[in-house]
């Protein structure tokens, strides 16, 4: 039986976070709605409760019934986790005048309690909440302090209960890993099973059983998680495995033809579709980005449907589906943070059962598994790549002829990515989240070149750095190479006569322009 940590989601923006401190750990998590604790689940050894936009104190804010877990297993609060055990135990959470955000220091750490372990006095971490607890439970006591937080960290006395107001799973809290080690190994008891070669061998199993000899169809969009799905199915059940490909004509550079190339010395069966001519002809005229959108997804849908039909015997249909997917496909508030093509459910006519063997992986461990696989790293390390392609990197309506800028100038700046060689010997890419040009079709700018006065469009090059996509800053990319790219850009591309660089972060700009 596989163990597994339970992160309750209360809202907070960081609770994938926590999921993926904990899988670093090489154990198992899952995470669930607030109010979705699985009740008599041998494989739980522990909870973590995380943090909420909301107050203790508000009337719609969540709650759960801690009755549920605590004293059956160990516990972790973190930021509102921890307003919440210590409201609903009889202690005090009030509003401040100020929100505590930001960097502290924890000034007395009681490194004698298992929580603490390893840690050091005046350790960073880093706080965000706008209430602080006042005072906690009579069975409680204090296990860390900072210099405006009396609470920062408390313990129950005879519960395996803990409670943190700040964040050990992010980046600035320097020993939060130590402290999420502390809990899940040392404390929970974690054996530390998960790894990427542990699950190829149970998946490729559970997948010989659920598919047996059936047909499967898998749509490939040349990206990292549809391509690990395949590699992996394809190890599981060989022949029965049919790929379908669709060029919308908006991918990168020669991208259909190199991604066609690299699945076939994977030994994937794989048919390739041009089904450029309809895409255009649709997105004829259209300057929405997100009918736009909508255009291409329905066209996707009919395209891959039409040759998912002429294999008749199929029965199931897979996808590259991953975990935060479905993380951010749930509501807890009411609201979908974002929708998902691979979570919206089957086409209702093609009546093939649904196959997602990725669906518990982070994108990082999709990589490992690739990797585990023995698949290509300029497939594995492949930045992510919107469905719509260029379309959505491209301002205002869609022509061939505008992709074919745009790919162009694209294909310098990725390209000089790879090349470009840091002081540790890796590429540049490597480096980057993700990475692309936009053009600005709506806009001309005058330019000159030679003796003559140019009109043409500009481009913009994005380049970011992120974990999860959630968050993101701009990548300070080196000027020698942001000098070259843009003149290479400008000397060899016509139809551009400017290029700019974005600097915005997410928030509060997006990754795309569109």
């Amino acid at each position: 039986m596989q163990q597994k940590i339970i992160i309750l989601d209360f809202g907070s923006q960081t609770t994938q976070l926590i999921g993926r401190r904990v899988r670093e750990l090489d154990t198992f998590c899952e995470i669930l709605p607030y109010n979705k604790f699985p009740e008599n689940d041998p494989s739980v050894i522990g909870v973590i409760l995380s943090g909420s936009p909301y107050s203790v104190h508000d009337k719609e804010a969540f709650k759960v019934d801690l009755s549920k877990f605590v004293g059956k297993m160990p516990v972790l609060g973190i930021c509102y986790g921890a307003q919440f055990i210590a409201h609903t135990g009889g202690g005090k959470v009030e509003k401040t005048d100020t929100r505590e955000y930001g960097r502290a220091n924890l000034k007395t750490v009681d490194t004698t309690n298992p929580l603490f372990k390893g840690f050091e006095q005046n350790s960073q971490v880093w706080m965000s909440h706008g209430d602080t607890i006042t005072a906690i439970p009579e069975d409680f006591h204090i296990i860390a302090s900072t210099g405006d937080v009396k609470y920062a960290a408390f313990a129950s006395d005879k519960n395996p209960v803990w409670a943190v107001q700040f964040h050990p799973e992010v980046f600035h809290s320097l020993q939060g890993k130590q402290l999420l080690e502390n809990f899940v190994v040392n404390i929970c008891g974690s054996k530390r099973e998960w790894s990427a070669a542990s699950f190829i061998d149970s998946t490729v199993e559970a997948l010989k059983a659920q598919l047996g000899s059936d047909r499967v169809i898998l749509g490939l969009s040349g990206g990292v998680d549809s391509s690990v799905c395949a590699t992996l199915l394809n190890r599981a059940i060989g022949k029965n495995l049919t790929c379908i490909f669709v060029d919308h004509g908006m991918l990168r550079k020669d991208e259909f033809k190199k991604v066609m190339e690299a699945y076939s010395g994977l030994g994937l069966n794989v048919i390739g579709v041009d089904a450029s001519e309809k895409f255009f002809a649709d997105l004829a005229g259209v300057t929405d980005p997100e009918q736009k959108r909508k255009i291409i997804g329905r066209d996707f849908v009919e395209v891959f449907n039409a040759e998912a039909q002429k294999i008749t015997d199929a029965k199931w249909l897979a996808q590259g589906t991953i975990y935060p997917d479905k993380i951010e496909s749930l509501s807890i508030t009411g609201m979908t943070i974002k929708s998902h093509h691979n979570v919206g459910g089957l086409p209702k006519d093609m009546k093939l059962k649904l196959c997602e063997p990725l669906q518990w992986l982070f994108k990082d461990e999709v990589r490992r598994v690739g990797r585990e696989l023995g698949m290509p790293d300029r497939l594995i390390d492949r930045h992510p790549f919107p469905g719509p392609g260029l379309a959505v990197r491209i301002l205002g309506d869609i022509t061939r002829e505008k992709v074919e800028i745009l790919q162009n100038a694209d294909d310098i700046f990725i390209e000089a990515l790879h090349n470009y060689k840091t002081e540790d010997g890796d590429s540049l890419y490597n480096k980057v989240w993700q990475a692309g040009a936009v053009l600005l079709s709506t806009v001309r700018s005058v330019g000159v070149m030679g003796d003559e006065r140019t009109y043409e469009h500009p481009v913009a090059l994005r380049a970011v750095t992120s974990t999860d996509a959630m968050t993101a800053d701009w990548a300070h990319l080196p000027y020698d190479f942001l000098a070259k790219v843009s003149n290479d850009i400008i000397n060899k591309v016509r139809g551009v006569n400017r290029v700019c660089y974005d600097i915005s972060s997410k928030p509060p700009s997006t990754i795309e322009w569109e």
